[in-house]
């Protein structure tokens, strides 16, 4: 397992580029919240929360497809999206949270992961131990 230290994960988060300006970070719950609130901070954004849930604290998967926990109560409406995600192992998550905010009228939704395949990425590893992570 390739494990970072927080200060590498930082400094990546310090020199990532950003092609669009976005209007608001949306984080997928409970995953996405540190990483959205680390790009919160560089780029001074409205953030919200996004609740689904798939997989349990063991990373085994749940349900069929992601669950909606709680409805969207923020205006997305015509909105450029930047939606936080701390891992992205089959991309189901992030496609299903990606749909939603588009139905409920978001302009544009790029997405962002700490680890995996999404628009903006700080890696793409196999084997990645977050350095927030206790356990």
């Amino acid at each position: 397992m390739n494990v970072k230290t927080f200060e590498e994960v930082r400094q990546r988060f310090l020199e990532i580029t950003f092609e669009e300006r976005f209007d608001l970070i949306v984080a997928v719950a409970n995953g996405g919240i540190i990483p959205a609130a680390m790009l919160n901070q560089r780029l001074n954004l409205d953030m919200q929360l996004l609740k689904l849930h798939l997989r349990d604290a063991d990373q085994k998967q749940l349900y069929d497809r992601p669950r909606l926990l709680e409805e969207i109560r923020f205006e997305v409406k015509g909105k450029k999206i930047l939606l936080v995600e701390d891992r992205v192992k089959t991309g189901t998550t992030l496609n299903y949270a990606r749909q939603l905010l588009l139905g409920a009228g978001a302009a544009v939704v790029k997405t962002f992961a700490v680890n995996g395949n999404a628009d903006y990425c700080l890696y793409n590893e196999m084997c990645f131990r977050f350095p927030w992570r206790t356990d």
